[in-house]
């Protein structure tokens, strides 16, 4: 076949995707112009006519689904034309570095095994020479840490051992963590790393947590000896009388056997779709598998302080010389990286976007300069063909579409209930729809014996913020009320007697320290021993049920603001955490939770339809619900918290803070979603009662953008920062609960190592949270 037949070949050849590739839709259906994007085909065969590459396969993809896929031109010109195919196996050159090596290296810093503050002569101490001491694990991810592009080829002339002997000797070019230098020889040391703290070769690791969890069947190292067919790979240059095929092109990697953590990767287009939906997805796969914590994804793209020009994450490229992917229209916050083989892709948060060009430049002679004209063409235009950002918001759920555990109870008649005599663990937030308290409901409800009421802290109307409540009589009903928050916080035997079942039923605010869940907790422990069922109804997270973040209480930390090892924002609803409490803890309690209807985890309280009650005396809205994982971290500590104001959690500060300085200092920060106004109050109670503070004022300005535990971990570092000898952080840890992430901000850690202290634990939170869920987004 001539080499123009087969280019017509492959310009009619339907391209099929591979199994487990993510699906595909009509663009339009994924808020592109069609013809804009049919641009993006034109643009790449007319690169391929006018001879830039050989061949390539172009995907784009949005919000989980390909939009389009095309293989264009020939995978191999020499010895014979051969069409490309969307599933050619490519040489990804550099983009080994994000996809294997910072992947692999992130997952086990999540795991507490790597410490990215460390210097790497922690883990690699043969490196510990020529200042090489100075350099960490962070600044080699961001290529900072001083170090040459490449070492001469001829150190890897004499074995694979003696290679590693002189890059352990090599001398520094620059004063580590001074700039930005690109180098290879960085992500060989990571891939060392990697090695050396899991006790497994890069390749295997990476395909062990990364590559086999996803469904990426076709990324690997080696590829000739794990099955993959040759005449699929992509050709490089010529090696004597043939070409590199299935054989890394690098000759470094090439030295080392052809595993690298610079080099050394193959992949398919498809693959590669699946790797960049999964950190859209903040760590998890299209088959629902979670590599990393969404925690870690973030920390993969921020570029943290890299200055303007050297803009860097830990792994993938922002905006330095080496962004022609992004094009011209993509974001800041979109990252990426390129391949020497001409592979790239890139990824935009903020429309939900990603690019994936991959051609065979390098063949048959090597003589062709890189794609980087034609990566920022098929950017721009792909960002030119998106019609529909900003992003639409989500539609509310409609009034009558969320039914608390109460209403779903009622609607089917009490059946759970029926001929029991029942005690009702509640207060003023257990309502029906229509605002008919589930005192009154069950006390009415026919075939139900309403016989004991049990209360939780602030009291059965919610009225109370005193440290011990004491037991008392109904009014209404004449039912005795047991307080769980005074001599007791869990029900008697005594009290328990001669009931047949206990009913749950208060509104929590989704925050660990809301004792509310401490009572249910204590509640489940008691129904267990006596031996009676217990019915949870349940009601919205009312600061939704899709995000998760803080510190992991410790092991050893349970109190009654502490319960079960949550981080501060769980996600979960109460029902969803009585089921996680009975079976993590052992309770094994006669479980029944009655779910909601109509409700999402991505709904807030203000898409629910249903009425806002103050759950308790200081949290009076859902602003300061949603504001209270952050702010009420720091209450034990010298800082009034806005109680005494009208607007508790909303306003923060101390007599002693500037409030000008502060402010500045935090909008400085550049926290998503949130700015800080200075202000001056007097709060009427508790701390600094009567005096003049000066403070901040939050303001949520972005509600999707806006992470809590941020917001806290921000105030509490900054405050740190600038008044180290007037704020006391002593009594933090009460709340925080996590050792570690206490001491790092005692220490003067910024909130990004901060973050870092829980990555860990969270992400096996996560793992463990996901057996419980009810709702679906």
């Amino acid at each position: 076949m001539t080499a123009s037949a087969a280019l017509l070949l492959a310009g009619l050849l339907a391209a099929c995707p591979a199994p487990g590739a993510l699906p595909s839709a009509p663009a339009e259906d994924l808020g592109f112009d069609a013809s804009k994007l049919a641009e993006v085909t034109e643009a790449v065969s007319s690169a391929v006519a006018e001879g830039q590459v050989p061949g390539a396969v172009v995907v784009v993809g949005r919000r989980g689904r390909i939009a389009l896929a095309e293989a264009i031109g020939l995978r191999a010109v020499e010895p014979e034309a051969e069409p490309m195919t969307r599933d050619s196996v490519f040489d990804m050159a550099s983009l080994t570095k994000p996809v294997a090596t910072a992947t692999s290296v992130m997952i086990l810093w999540e795991r507490g095994l790597i410490d990215l503050d460390e210097p790497i002569t922690t883990y690699l101490p043969e490196f510990a020479s020529n200042g090489k001491e100075a350099i960490t694990v962070e600044m080699l991810l961001r290529h900072r840490a001083g170090l040459i592009p490449d070492n001469p080829i001829g150190d890897y002339e004499h074995g694979v051992e003696e290679a590693w002997r002189r890059l352990a000797d090599i001398d520094l070019v620059g004063p580590p963590g001074d700039r930005f230098r690109y180098s290879d020889v960085g992500f060989l040391i990571l891939g060392r790393l990697v090695e050396r703290v899991s006790g497994q070769p890069l390749d295997e690791f990476a395909r062990e947590h990364v590559f086999t969890p996803l469904g990426m069947a076709d990324t690997t190292f080696l590829p000739l000896d794990r099955g993959i067919d040759p005449s699929r790979i992509a050709p490089t240059e010529r090696d004597g009388d043939s070409f590199f095929r299935g054989v890394v092109h690098d000759p470094r990697s090439r030295a080392l056997g052809g595993v690298a953590g610079h080099a050394g990767l193959f992949a398919t287009a498809d693959d590669l779709a699946i790797y960049a939906q999964t950190l859209l997805d903040g760590g998890v796969g299209s088959n629902g598998t979670r590599i990393l914590a969404p925690p870690t994804v973030r920390a993969m793209i921020d570029p943290d302080d890299t200055p303007e020009g050297e803009r860097r994450g830990l792994g993938w490229d922002l905006a330095t010389g080496y962004s022609a992917p992004r094009g011209d229209r993509f974001g800041p916050r979109s990252f990426g990286h390129t391949g020497f083989t001409g592979t790239s892709i890139w990824i935009d948060p903020d429309t939900e976007t990603f690019v994936i060009l991959l051609t065979s430049r390098l063949h048959p002679g090597g003589d062709k300069p890189s794609p980087t004209a034609l990566r920022r063409r098929v950017a721009s235009l792909v960002a030119s063909a998106i019609v529909d950002t900003p992003l639409p918001a989500p539609e509310p759920a409609a009034p009558a579409d969320v039914l608390c555990g109460i209403d779903v109870l009622e609607a089917e008649g009490f059946a759970p209930l029926q001929g029991k005599r029942v005690g009702l663990v509640t207060n003023h937030t257990g309502k029906t729809r229509d605002g008919r308290a589930t005192i009154d409901v069950l006390f009415e409800a026919p075939g139900v014996e309403l016989a004991a009421l049990f209360s939780p802290e602030h009291g059965i109307r919610g009225l109370l913020d005193v440290s011990t409540i004491g037991d008392s009589r109904d009014e209404k009903t004449g039912l005795p009320i047991y307080s769980l928050y005074g001599e007791r916080r869990k029900p008697s035997p005594e009290q328990l007697e001669g009931l047949d079942a206990l009913v749950f039923d208060i509104a929590d605010i989704g925050a660990r320290f809301y004792t509310y869940i401490s009572t249910m907790g204590l509640v489940l422990e008691a129904a267990a021993e006596e031996g009676l069922p217990v019915l949870v109804l349940d009601r919205p997270n009312p600061i939704g049920g899709v995000a998760v973040s803080g510190p992991v209480r410790d092991e050893d930390a349970q109190s009654f603001i502490a319960f079960h090892r949550l981080p501060v924002r769980h996600g979960m609803t109460i029902g969803e955490l009585a089921g996680m409490f009975n079976a993590e803890r052992g309770i094994d309690a006669d479980l029944t939770v009655v779910p909601c209807r109509g409700w999402r985890r991505s709904m807030t309280f203000d898409q629910t339809g249903l009425l806002w009650t103050n759950p308790s005396p200081n949290m009076r809205s859902l602003t300061e619900a949603m504001l209270y994982p952050g702010v009420g971290l720091l209450e034990a500590t010298n800082l009034a918290t806005g109680r005494g104001t009208d607007t508790p959690f909303e306003r923060v500060g101390a007599p002693w803070i500037d409030p000008r300085r502060w402010a500045s200092e935090l909008n400085a920060e550049g926290l998503g979603g949130v700015r800080f106004v200075p202000i001056r109050f007097s709060p009427t109670e508790r701390q600094y009662e009567g005096e003049e503070c000066g403070g901040v004022f939050i303001i949520i300005t972005d509600w999707d953008e806006f992470d809590p535990i941020e917001l806290g971990i921000t105030l509490a570092v900054t405050l740190r920062r600038l008044y180290p000898d007037d704020w006391k952080p002593e009594a933090l840890n009460r709340l925080m609960a996590n050792r570690a992430a206490f001491e790092a901000i005692v220490s003067g850690a910024d909130a990004r190592a901060v973050r870092r202290t829980w990555a860990r634990e969270l992400r096996e939170f996560l793992d463990v949270r996901a057996k419980y869920l009810i709702y679906e987004d």
